[in-house]
Order: C-alpha cells, then structure tokens, then sequence
C-alpha cells in the first residue's frame, strides 16, 4: 500500500516496534495530523472477549469531557410535550411517522437518533436502515428514553455511543486534532473508564488487550493496554 508523503514523514517519528505511554501518544497523535482539515483523533480498543455470547458484550456511551469538535445533528422520534421539549433542547428535527416515512426514503441528514419509548414501534420499522450505521435507538445507550430534552443535550454535549464490532474491537472517535494533547487525553481517559467499568462478568483473562490512536490520514500509535484509564495516569 503506497501512502502520502505526509504519511510517510509523520510514520518517521514513531517507533511500531513501541508501546507508548497514553500522554506521548497522543502529542505524536497531534503531530503527524499534518491535513489541511482538522483531523479526527479516534482510538481503537480490542477487548478479550467474544462478541459472538450475549453475556460478554460491551455497550454503553460516555459523555467526552471536550466535546467531539463536531456539531452533531440531532433527530428525536416524539410526540406532544415530549416533542416540544426536544425542540426547545436544540434538536435539528423531530417527528413521528412522518420522520419514519422521510428516513424510509433515504434521508439521513442526522449523527444521532433518539426516541421516546412510545414511538420505539414506528421506529422498529427502521432497523435494517438505522442498525447498520449504528443509529439505531437503544436503552443501554440512553437514546431510548421519556427525558429526550436531556438526551438533546447530552448528544450536543459530545456523548459518544462505543460498542464492540465483530472482531471485538471498539473504534470511537475521541476529539479533533486541535484540541491538543491534554484536551484528548481527558476525553481517552474518559472513554477507557468506561470501558473498563463496563467489563462483563462473563469476561476470562486480560480485557484491555490492545490499545491505539491515530488522525484521520496519520498512522496509528500503540498505546501500552495495562496503563490505560485515568487511573493510570
């Protein structure tokens, strides 16, 4: 695979055969995002468990101390005061069937979906457009809910959902590149503790298997897994 010279010169300053101390690596994070967009930050975490068993799944979401960097765009499935609520609270669009019916025909102009518990049977209709691009609803992240005003906020906050894929990786986006080391750092760690508190029962073994950041076009860095979390700061 051929890479970009910018690529090439930010992969010059790491060290693949290292495991590096969380802090260091995101400043070398922050110095290979050399774009002339502001990149990205994302970590990616494998976990020794088995996403295959229900009972070692890892779900949840997190609110980044720092905010994503992005503006998220909000869309709530209410109805009455639920809906005025969601309204006042900054979301960009609510509805009822009539945003069922919009998104069955192909609008997604949205990050996050949220939806009051009564509307979860106009919303189940969309589970084969909304499930694979993990905009499905759910309890366990707290987008199904009767406070959807405070789920608004929250969303606009910077609360990320993390969820395991197939190969038990978590992949979550933890800043943009000029929030800085230190800003970054506070959201990774924020992520990594909940993460670790949300560790199965079920789980055998080491659980922070393997850990690493990289920018949207830089190379990725690997993170020592067993001094992760802000407790190991």
């Amino acid at each position: 695979m051929k890479h970009g010279k910018k690529y090439v010169d930010g992969a010059k300053l790491i060290d693949r055969s290292n495991l590096y101390e969380t802090a260091e690596a995101l400043e070398l994070t922050v110095k290979t995002a050399t774009a002339k967009f502001d990149e990205t930050i994302e970590a990616h975490i494998r976990l020794g468990v088995d996403s295959r068993h229900a009972d070692q799944q890892v779900r949840g979401a997190v609110i980044l101390p720092n905010g994503t960097g992005k503006n998220v765009r909000v869309a709530v499935f209410a109805k009455g005061d639920l809906a005025k609520a969601a309204e006042e609270a900054g979301a960009d669009i609510v509805g009822e069937a009539d945003l069922v019916q919009k998104i069955s025909g192909g609008w997604m102009d949205f990050d996050v979906a949220i939806a009051s518990p009564d509307m979860m049977g106009f919303v189940g209709r969309l589970g084969k457009v909304l499930g694979p691009r993990g905009l499905m609803p759910s309890p366990k992240a707290g987008t199904v809910t009767m406070d959807v005003a405070k789920a608004v906020q929250d969303a606009k906050a910077g609360k990320i959902e993390y969820r395991l894929d197939k190969t038990n990786i978590i992949h979550c986006p933890i800043g943009k590149a000029s929030f800085g080391p230190e800003k970054l750092l506070e959201n990774f760690n924020a992520l990594l503790d909940a993460i670790i508190k949300a560790k199965p029962s079920a789980a055998k073994g080491q659980y922070i298997k393997s850990v690493a950041v990289a920018s949207t076009m830089g190379p990725g860095i690997k993170i020592n897994p067993n001094k992760v979390g802000s407790s190991a700061e």
